[in-house]
């Protein structure tokens, strides 16, 4: 994983486009301490690290009422 200060990514922005596209992710750091603040990743990667595998609550259903209150027994029902 390759670490870029925000001032070289938007100097090189296609290049870096160039690397994510063949799979590189990119660190994005910020300031004099450069602080990382975001990473730049390929859509691919993207989308299978924000599939969302229910597990153990798959088949439950989950009601909010209006005034946000519950019982003890609906919360218990859980």
């Amino acid at each position: 994983m390759k670490s870029l200060p925000v001032g070289d990514l938007k100097t090189h922005f296609s290049e870096v486009i160039d690397e994510v596209r063949s799979g590189e992710e990119i660190v994005i750091t910020y300031g004099k301490k450069k602080e990382n603040v975001a990473v730049i990743v390929p859509y691919n990667e993207y989308k299978k690290r924000n599939a969302i595998k229910l597990g153990l609550l798959q088949d439950k259903t989950f009601k909010m009422n209006s005034d946000f209150e519950m019982t003890e027994e609906e919360l218990l029902n859980l």
